[in-house]
This record gives structure tokens, C-alpha cells and sequence, in this order.
């Protein structure tokens, strides 16, 4: 779950920020959604759950209940999710997002795979 805070400066920040709902199961975070960048539009939500197939609802309970305070804000919520990421897609499907475009990500440093077989 580590990936999910750092564009508000660490958990705490996160935690603070009145842009993040959490599931908890005992003292334990299970689910998390929260605004992963906020513009003056749109609030481009993000959403991590515990890999346990049973807590599927905890993360779109949060990824729900964010979506109504981005609205109560006056913004727009979008969710922007790779082709790549078989969980994430559903769950945004699930939440009431639909698919505007489809994009490729492009990263900086050593490749992985060399030649046109890596291209395909």
C-alpha cells in the first residue's frame, strides 16, 4: 500500500487530508481510496486494497464514499488506470466510471526486453 501516499507526503499527510476513506479490519488499514492527484476540475481518485478477494466491496465502499465527497467539493472525480491493471479496472468500472481513452505508459531507465518481439 505504500504507493498510494506519497503525492501527499507520507500517511499522516494522507491521513490528514479530508481526500482519503479507509477500511479497517481490527486496527489494520485493508482498503484505501483516496485523490491521487487533485486539479482545479478533477479529482483523479486511487484505490489499494489487501490482495484478499473477500475485502473487494471494502474498496469500492471507499472508492464510493470519496467519490460523493469530490462531488460535495465541486470537482469531478476521474480514475485514470492502466490497461495493465486487471484489479483496478473493474473496481472503476464497478464505482460508475466508463472508459473515456485507452493510453500507454512510458517510463525512463534500463529496458527490460530488447528487439521487436518486446514491442508486440
Amino acid at each position: 500500500m505504500s504507493w498510494i501516499h506519497p503525492t501527499w507526503g507520507g500517511p499522516e499527510s494522507l491521513a490528514r487530508s479530508s481526500h482519503a476513506w479507509a477500511a479497517f479490519q481490527g486496527d489494520r488499514i485493508v482498503a484505501v481510496a483516496c485523490t491521487y492527484f487533485l486539479g482545479t476540475t478533477y479529482e483523479d481518485v486511487a484505490c489499494v486494497t489487501v490482495p484478499d478477494p473477500r475485502l473487494q466491496y471494502l474498496a469500492l465502499d471507499c472508492a464510493n464514499a470519496l467519490c460523493s465527497d469530490i462531488a460535495a467539493r465541486g470537482h469531478t472525480p476521474s480514475w485514470t488506470c492502466s490497461t495493465s491493471n486487471r484489479p483496478g479496472r473493474p473496481l472503476a468500472w464497478t464505482a460508475g466510471f466508463r472508459p473515456e481513452r485507452e493510453y500507454a505508459h512510458y517510463a525512463v531507465g534500463p529496458p527490460t526486453a530488447t528487439g521487436r518481439a518486446a514491442a508486440g
